[in-house]
Protein backbone atom coordinates (compact mmCIF):
# COMPACT_ATOMS: atom_id res chain seq x y z
CA UNK A 1 0.00 0.00 0.00
CA UNK A 2 2.87 2.52 0.89
CA UNK A 3 4.42 2.21 -2.93
CA UNK A 4 1.05 2.58 -4.59
CA UNK A 5 0.22 5.31 -2.10
CA UNK A 6 4.19 6.87 -3.20
CA UNK A 7 3.41 6.01 -7.17
CA UNK A 8 0.28 8.04 -7.32
CA UNK A 9 1.94 10.65 -4.93
CA UNK A 10 4.90 10.83 -7.56
CA UNK A 11 2.33 10.90 -10.83
CA UNK A 12 0.21 13.62 -9.67
CA UNK A 13 3.33 16.00 -8.71
CA UNK A 14 4.75 14.58 -12.23
CA UNK A 15 1.26 16.37 -13.48
CA UNK A 16 1.62 19.17 -11.87
CA UNK A 17 4.78 19.79 -13.00
CA UNK A 18 4.62 18.56 -16.60
CA UNK A 19 1.39 21.50 -16.70
CA UNK A 20 3.43 23.85 -15.24
CA UNK A 21 6.24 23.68 -17.71
CA UNK A 22 3.89 23.35 -20.63
CA UNK A 23 2.04 26.36 -20.00
CA UNK A 24 4.39 28.64 -19.05
CA UNK A 25 7.03 27.55 -21.90
CA UNK A 26 4.52 28.21 -24.71
CA UNK A 27 3.44 31.33 -22.98
CA UNK A 28 6.86 32.60 -22.80
CA UNK A 29 6.97 32.03 -26.65
CA UNK A 30 3.92 33.04 -27.99
CA UNK A 31 3.67 36.78 -25.98
CA UNK A 32 7.43 37.62 -25.33
CA UNK A 33 7.77 39.68 -28.07
CA UNK A 34 4.32 41.29 -28.27
CA UNK A 35 4.83 42.67 -24.90
CA UNK A 36 7.68 44.12 -25.47
CA UNK A 37 6.40 46.65 -27.83
CA UNK A 38 3.03 46.48 -25.83
CA UNK A 39 3.48 46.69 -22.15
CA UNK A 40 0.29 47.99 -21.27
CA UNK A 41 -1.65 44.60 -22.93
CA UNK A 42 -4.24 42.86 -20.80
CA UNK A 43 -3.72 39.43 -20.24
CA UNK A 44 -7.46 38.11 -18.86
CA UNK A 45 -7.78 36.11 -22.06
CA UNK A 46 -4.64 34.90 -22.10
CA UNK A 47 -5.80 33.69 -18.27
CA UNK A 48 -8.62 31.73 -19.46
CA UNK A 49 -6.76 29.79 -21.97
CA UNK A 50 -4.33 28.17 -19.72
CA UNK A 51 -7.01 27.24 -17.84
CA UNK A 52 -8.72 25.01 -20.30
CA UNK A 53 -5.24 23.92 -21.60
CA UNK A 54 -4.26 23.15 -17.80
CA UNK A 55 -7.95 21.16 -17.69
CA UNK A 56 -6.88 19.19 -21.35
CA UNK A 57 -3.93 18.14 -20.18
CA UNK A 58 -5.05 16.78 -16.68
CA UNK A 59 -7.39 15.14 -18.19
CA UNK A 60 -5.64 13.32 -20.79
CA UNK A 61 -3.19 12.69 -17.98
CA UNK A 62 -5.39 11.15 -15.62
CA UNK A 63 -6.46 9.02 -18.34
CA UNK A 64 -3.14 7.57 -19.16
CA UNK A 65 -2.23 6.99 -16.15
CA UNK A 66 -5.45 4.69 -15.72
CA UNK A 67 -4.90 2.82 -18.69
CA UNK A 68 -2.38 3.01 -21.38
CA UNK A 69 -0.28 -0.07 -21.60
CA UNK A 70 2.96 0.87 -22.36
CA UNK A 71 5.86 2.95 -20.52
CA UNK A 72 5.47 6.94 -20.17
CA UNK A 73 8.27 8.96 -21.00
CA UNK A 74 7.86 12.27 -19.58
CA UNK A 75 10.56 14.05 -21.54
CA UNK A 76 8.81 12.93 -24.47
CA UNK A 77 4.97 13.77 -23.10
CA UNK A 78 6.45 17.70 -22.97
CA UNK A 79 8.08 17.38 -26.37
CA UNK A 80 5.45 16.30 -27.83
CA UNK A 81 2.75 18.76 -25.95
CA UNK A 82 4.98 21.77 -26.96
CA UNK A 83 5.23 20.43 -30.63
CA UNK A 84 1.96 20.05 -31.05
CA UNK A 85 0.87 23.41 -29.75
CA UNK A 86 2.93 24.97 -32.49
CA UNK A 87 1.99 22.72 -34.86
CA UNK A 88 -1.67 24.37 -34.33
CA UNK A 89 -0.97 27.58 -35.75
CA UNK A 90 -1.17 25.98 -38.99
CA UNK A 91 1.96 27.53 -40.26
CA UNK A 92 4.38 25.20 -42.30
CA UNK A 93 7.22 27.51 -41.62
CA UNK A 94 6.75 27.63 -38.02
CA UNK A 95 8.58 24.46 -36.29
CA UNK A 96 9.61 23.82 -32.66
CA UNK A 97 12.92 21.88 -32.45
CA UNK A 98 13.93 20.05 -29.21
CA UNK A 99 17.44 20.34 -28.50
CA UNK A 100 18.86 17.24 -31.40
CA UNK A 101 16.74 18.89 -34.12
CA UNK A 102 17.98 22.19 -33.22
CA UNK A 103 21.56 21.69 -33.42
CA UNK A 104 21.18 19.73 -36.56
CA UNK A 105 19.22 22.48 -38.37
CA UNK A 106 21.96 24.76 -37.15
CA UNK A 107 24.40 22.96 -38.73
CA UNK A 108 22.16 22.87 -42.10
CA UNK A 109 22.46 26.57 -41.67
CA UNK A 110 25.97 26.65 -41.60
CA UNK A 111 26.33 24.73 -44.55
CA UNK A 112 27.30 21.09 -43.39
CA UNK A 113 25.65 18.28 -41.86
CA UNK A 114 25.47 14.41 -41.84
CA UNK A 115 22.20 13.95 -44.24
CA UNK A 116 21.12 12.86 -47.53
CA UNK A 117 21.32 16.51 -48.70
CA UNK A 118 18.39 17.85 -49.76
CA UNK A 119 15.74 20.42 -49.41
CA UNK A 120 12.54 19.46 -48.87
CA UNK A 121 9.03 22.22 -48.95
CA UNK A 122 5.54 20.93 -47.86
CA UNK A 123 2.80 21.22 -51.34
CA UNK A 124 -0.04 23.18 -49.52
CA UNK A 125 -2.18 22.62 -52.31
CA UNK A 126 -1.60 18.43 -52.18
CA UNK A 127 -0.73 18.00 -48.59
CA UNK A 128 2.55 16.36 -49.28
CA UNK A 129 6.35 16.72 -49.03
CA UNK A 130 8.06 17.97 -52.22
CA UNK A 131 11.86 18.10 -53.11
CA UNK A 132 12.42 21.71 -53.85
CA UNK A 133 16.36 20.66 -54.64
CA UNK A 134 18.75 18.07 -54.41
CA UNK A 135 22.23 19.64 -52.75
CA UNK A 136 24.95 19.49 -55.87
CA UNK A 137 26.82 16.65 -55.38
CA UNK A 138 25.12 15.38 -52.61
CA UNK A 139 24.08 11.83 -52.21
CA UNK A 140 20.30 12.80 -53.38
CA UNK A 141 21.16 13.96 -56.63
CA UNK A 142 23.66 10.88 -56.83
CA UNK A 143 20.69 8.35 -55.89
CA UNK A 144 18.63 10.21 -58.97
CA UNK A 145 16.69 12.18 -56.37
CA UNK A 146 15.21 15.37 -58.43
CA UNK A 147 13.69 18.62 -57.48
CA UNK A 148 9.81 18.23 -57.77
CA UNK A 149 9.78 14.40 -56.46
CA UNK A 150 7.28 14.04 -54.38
CA UNK A 151 8.03 11.91 -50.78
CA UNK A 152 5.18 9.53 -49.81
CA UNK A 153 7.15 7.16 -47.33
CA UNK A 154 10.11 6.62 -45.78
CA UNK A 155 11.53 3.40 -44.65
CA UNK A 156 7.97 2.30 -45.40
CA UNK A 157 6.03 4.83 -43.50
CA UNK A 158 3.66 7.12 -44.94
CA UNK A 159 3.78 10.73 -44.43
CA UNK A 160 2.36 14.06 -45.67
CA UNK A 161 2.72 17.10 -45.84
CA UNK A 162 1.82 18.25 -42.09
CA UNK A 163 4.56 15.55 -40.59
CA UNK A 164 7.06 16.85 -43.10
CA UNK A 165 9.38 17.27 -39.59
CA UNK A 166 9.06 13.62 -38.75
CA UNK A 167 9.63 12.79 -42.50
CA UNK A 168 12.86 15.16 -42.14
CA UNK A 169 14.19 13.36 -39.13
CA UNK A 170 13.30 9.74 -39.81
CA UNK A 171 15.43 10.53 -43.18
CA UNK A 172 18.49 12.17 -41.26
CA UNK A 173 18.28 9.46 -38.23
CA UNK A 174 21.25 7.28 -39.06
CA UNK A 175 24.92 8.03 -38.86
CA UNK A 176 27.26 8.19 -41.66
CA UNK A 177 27.26 5.33 -43.73
CA UNK A 178 23.41 3.99 -43.30
CA UNK A 179 20.80 3.95 -45.69
CA UNK A 180 17.21 5.64 -45.82
CA UNK A 181 14.75 4.19 -48.69
CA UNK A 182 12.35 6.75 -49.89
CA UNK A 183 9.26 6.09 -51.98
CA UNK A 184 8.88 8.64 -54.60
CA UNK A 185 6.15 10.16 -56.89
CA UNK A 186 7.35 10.87 -60.09
CA UNK A 187 5.09 11.84 -63.05
CA UNK A 188 2.48 9.45 -61.61
CA UNK A 189 4.54 6.53 -60.94
CA UNK A 190 5.72 5.08 -57.58
CA UNK A 191 9.30 4.64 -57.90
CA UNK A 192 11.75 3.38 -54.76
CA UNK A 193 15.25 4.79 -54.43
CA UNK A 194 17.81 4.19 -51.99
CA UNK A 195 20.18 6.83 -50.28
CA UNK A 196 23.27 6.84 -47.79
CA UNK A 197 23.81 9.05 -45.23
CA UNK A 198 26.98 11.05 -45.73
CA UNK A 199 28.66 14.35 -44.56
CA UNK A 200 27.15 16.84 -46.56
CA UNK A 201 28.98 20.12 -47.44
CA UNK A 202 27.08 22.92 -49.28
CA UNK A 203 28.90 25.25 -51.87
CA UNK A 204 27.62 28.40 -51.18
CA UNK A 205 28.53 30.06 -54.76
CA UNK A 206 30.22 28.34 -57.62
CA UNK A 207 31.32 31.06 -60.06
CA UNK A 208 33.35 30.64 -63.71
CA UNK A 209 33.61 32.59 -67.13
CA UNK A 210 31.40 31.02 -69.47
CA UNK A 211 33.52 29.69 -72.49
CA UNK A 212 34.18 31.85 -75.03
CA UNK A 213 32.76 35.23 -73.79
CA UNK A 214 33.14 38.01 -71.38
CA UNK A 215 29.97 37.01 -69.39
CA UNK A 216 30.35 35.45 -65.83
CA UNK A 217 28.51 32.87 -64.33
CA UNK A 218 27.33 32.42 -60.85
CA UNK A 219 25.77 30.03 -59.12
CA UNK A 220 23.88 30.33 -55.73
CA UNK A 221 22.62 26.80 -54.07
CA UNK A 222 21.14 28.44 -51.17
CA UNK A 223 21.88 31.22 -49.19
CA UNK A 224 23.62 29.97 -45.94
CA UNK A 225 25.96 31.51 -43.47
CA UNK A 226 29.09 33.28 -45.54
CA UNK A 227 26.98 33.30 -48.67
CA UNK A 228 27.12 36.86 -49.44
CA UNK A 229 30.97 37.39 -48.54
CA UNK A 230 31.73 34.41 -50.80
CA UNK A 231 29.48 36.12 -53.50
CA UNK A 232 31.54 38.82 -53.07
CA UNK A 233 35.29 37.71 -53.59
CA UNK A 234 33.61 35.45 -56.50
CA UNK A 235 32.60 38.21 -58.19
CA UNK A 236 35.80 40.17 -58.00
CA UNK A 237 37.82 37.50 -59.01
CA UNK A 238 35.48 37.36 -62.44
CA UNK A 239 35.92 41.13 -63.02
CA UNK A 240 39.96 40.37 -62.58
CA UNK A 241 39.25 37.76 -65.44
CA UNK A 242 37.53 40.71 -67.48
CA UNK A 243 33.88 39.93 -66.99
CA UNK A 244 31.83 42.58 -68.49
CA UNK A 245 27.98 40.70 -67.98
CA UNK A 246 26.80 38.50 -65.20
CA UNK A 247 24.63 35.48 -64.92
CA UNK A 248 23.14 34.73 -61.75
CA UNK A 249 21.79 31.53 -61.21
CA UNK A 250 19.05 31.07 -58.51
CA UNK A 251 17.08 27.92 -59.82
CA UNK A 252 16.43 25.50 -57.50
CA UNK A 253 17.14 27.64 -54.50
CA UNK A 254 14.92 27.27 -51.94
CA UNK A 255 16.30 30.71 -49.61
CA UNK A 256 18.16 30.19 -46.64
CA UNK A 257 19.20 33.29 -44.43
CA UNK A 258 17.65 36.48 -45.42
CA UNK A 259 20.25 38.67 -44.51
CA UNK A 260 22.82 36.79 -46.72
CA UNK A 261 20.07 37.85 -49.47
CA UNK A 262 20.32 41.22 -48.57
CA UNK A 263 24.04 41.78 -48.58
CA UNK A 264 23.97 40.11 -52.31
CA UNK A 265 21.27 42.77 -53.13
CA UNK A 266 23.67 45.49 -51.49
CA UNK A 267 26.73 44.80 -53.08
CA UNK A 268 24.64 45.03 -56.53
CA UNK A 269 22.37 47.85 -56.32
CA UNK A 270 23.09 51.59 -55.36
CA UNK A 271 23.90 53.14 -51.80
CA UNK A 272 20.80 53.92 -50.33
CA UNK A 273 18.02 52.34 -52.07
CA UNK A 274 14.90 49.64 -50.16
CA UNK A 275 16.23 46.41 -50.84
CA UNK A 276 13.62 44.82 -48.77
CA UNK A 277 10.03 45.55 -46.71
CA UNK A 278 8.96 43.70 -44.28
CA UNK A 279 5.46 44.03 -42.09
CA UNK A 280 4.55 42.67 -39.00
CA UNK A 281 1.65 41.38 -37.33
CA UNK A 282 0.73 44.62 -36.22
CA UNK A 283 1.62 46.20 -39.92
CA UNK A 284 4.32 47.63 -38.71
CA UNK A 285 7.15 48.49 -41.42
CA UNK A 286 10.66 47.85 -41.40
CA UNK A 287 12.87 48.70 -43.97
CA UNK A 288 16.31 47.37 -45.03
CA UNK A 289 18.20 49.78 -47.53
CA UNK A 290 21.55 49.19 -49.10
CA UNK A 291 24.64 50.64 -47.00
CA UNK A 292 27.76 50.22 -49.74
CA UNK A 293 29.02 50.77 -53.02
CA UNK A 294 28.08 48.64 -55.55
CA UNK A 295 31.32 46.12 -56.04
CA UNK A 296 30.75 46.47 -60.13
CA UNK A 297 29.36 49.11 -62.45
CA UNK A 298 25.76 49.87 -64.11
CA UNK A 299 27.69 49.04 -67.50
CA UNK A 300 27.85 45.54 -66.18
CA UNK A 301 24.43 43.81 -67.46
CA UNK A 302 22.73 41.46 -65.02
CA UNK A 303 20.57 38.51 -65.86
CA UNK A 304 18.97 36.70 -62.86
CA UNK A 305 17.58 32.66 -63.98
CA UNK A 306 14.63 31.94 -61.51
CA UNK A 307 12.24 28.93 -62.30
CA UNK A 308 9.38 27.25 -59.84
CA UNK A 309 11.84 26.42 -57.51
CA UNK A 310 13.23 29.90 -56.69
CA UNK A 311 11.86 30.87 -53.32
CA UNK A 312 12.24 32.95 -49.98
CA UNK A 313 15.59 34.50 -49.83
CA UNK A 314 16.46 34.11 -53.53
CA UNK A 315 12.99 35.71 -54.41
CA UNK A 316 14.25 39.06 -51.93
CA UNK A 317 16.95 38.92 -54.65
CA UNK A 318 15.73 38.51 -57.95
CA UNK A 319 12.61 40.87 -56.80
CA UNK A 320 14.75 44.05 -55.56
CA UNK A 321 16.73 43.52 -58.78
CA UNK A 322 13.96 43.27 -60.97
CA UNK A 323 12.21 46.37 -59.43
CA UNK A 324 15.06 48.68 -60.04
CA UNK A 325 15.48 47.01 -63.29
CA UNK A 326 19.11 46.33 -62.28
CA UNK A 327 18.43 42.61 -64.21
CA UNK A 328 16.79 41.14 -66.22
CA UNK A 329 14.63 38.01 -65.05
CA UNK A 330 14.67 34.61 -67.32
CA UNK A 331 13.38 31.52 -66.66
CA UNK A 332 9.43 30.99 -64.97
CA UNK A 333 7.56 31.89 -62.61
CA UNK A 334 8.89 31.48 -58.54
CA UNK A 335 7.86 29.94 -56.01
CA UNK A 336 5.88 32.58 -54.01
CA UNK A 337 7.29 32.52 -50.36
CA UNK A 338 7.06 35.90 -48.84
CA UNK A 339 6.99 35.30 -45.60
CA UNK A 340 10.49 35.34 -42.76
CA UNK A 341 11.27 33.37 -40.38
CA UNK A 342 13.34 34.12 -36.82
CA UNK A 343 14.95 31.25 -34.95
CA UNK A 344 14.65 31.43 -31.29
CA UNK A 345 16.72 29.07 -28.65
CA UNK A 346 16.03 28.40 -25.41
CA UNK A 347 18.19 27.91 -22.54
CA UNK A 348 17.43 24.10 -22.87
CA UNK A 349 19.23 24.28 -26.27
CA UNK A 350 15.48 23.71 -27.98
CA UNK A 351 13.97 26.32 -30.39
CA UNK A 352 11.65 27.51 -32.15
CA UNK A 353 11.59 28.95 -35.80
CA UNK A 354 8.47 30.94 -35.92
CA UNK A 355 7.08 33.15 -38.72
CA UNK A 356 7.42 36.84 -37.51
CA UNK A 357 6.69 39.03 -41.49
CA UNK A 358 5.72 39.13 -44.37
CA UNK A 359 7.78 41.10 -47.61
CA UNK A 360 7.50 42.84 -50.35
CA UNK A 361 9.54 43.96 -52.75
CA UNK A 362 11.06 47.38 -52.98
CA UNK A 363 7.90 48.92 -55.21
CA UNK A 364 5.85 46.97 -52.37
CA UNK A 365 5.10 44.22 -54.86
CA UNK A 366 3.58 41.13 -53.11
CA UNK A 367 5.44 37.83 -53.13
CA UNK A 368 3.78 35.54 -50.43
CA UNK A 369 1.58 33.04 -52.81
CA UNK A 370 2.19 35.64 -55.65
CA UNK A 371 5.90 34.60 -56.93
CA UNK A 372 7.69 36.92 -59.08
CA UNK A 373 6.97 36.40 -63.45
CA UNK A 374 9.70 36.94 -65.10
CA UNK A 375 10.58 39.73 -67.40
CA UNK A 376 11.70 37.16 -70.02
CA UNK A 377 9.42 33.87 -69.94
CA UNK A 378 11.65 30.67 -70.85
CA UNK A 379 11.02 27.36 -70.40
CA UNK A 380 13.12 24.42 -70.47
CA UNK A 381 12.77 21.60 -72.55
CA UNK A 382 10.17 19.36 -71.08
CA UNK A 383 13.07 16.06 -71.17
CA UNK A 384 14.81 18.67 -69.08
CA UNK A 385 12.75 19.42 -66.90
CA UNK A 386 12.91 19.02 -63.08
CA UNK A 387 17.07 18.44 -63.51
CA UNK A 388 19.17 19.27 -61.51
CA UNK A 389 22.02 19.81 -63.84
CA UNK A 390 21.15 20.18 -67.82
CA UNK A 391 24.10 20.18 -70.14
CA UNK A 392 24.90 23.75 -70.98
CA UNK A 393 23.65 23.13 -74.77
CA UNK A 394 20.38 21.69 -73.80
CA UNK A 395 19.69 25.18 -71.30
CA UNK A 396 17.59 27.22 -72.71
CA UNK A 397 16.69 29.93 -69.76
CA UNK A 398 21.21 29.60 -70.12
CA UNK A 399 21.30 30.06 -73.73
CA UNK A 400 18.74 32.66 -73.35
CA UNK A 401 20.52 34.48 -71.14
CA UNK A 402 23.80 34.77 -72.98
CA UNK A 403 21.72 35.98 -76.20
CA UNK A 404 20.11 38.61 -74.13
CA UNK A 405 23.69 39.79 -72.91
CA UNK A 406 25.58 39.44 -76.31
CA UNK A 407 23.09 41.78 -77.47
Amino acid sequence: MDSEKKQRIYKTIMLVVITIFVTCLVTAICVYNYLQNNPGVQLTAWSDSNSELMGSIRTIRSIIDKYYLGEVNEEDLIEGAIKGYVEGLGDPYTEYFPKEEMEEYTEEALGHYSGIGIYMVKDTETNSIMVLSPIKGGPAEAAGILPGDIITKVDGVAYTGDQMNEASNKIKSGESGTTVTLEILRDGETIEIEVKREEVKVNHVEAEMLENTNIGYVKIPTFDEGCAEEFKTKIEELVAQGMQSLIIDLRNNGGGIVGEATDIADYLLPKGEDILITLDKDGKEEITKSTKDPIIGEDVRVVVLTNEYTASASEILAGALKDYQRATIIGTKTYGKGVIQVLKQFTDGSGIKITVNEYNTPKRNKINEVGISPDIEVELPEEEQNKLSVDREKDTQLQRAIEELQK
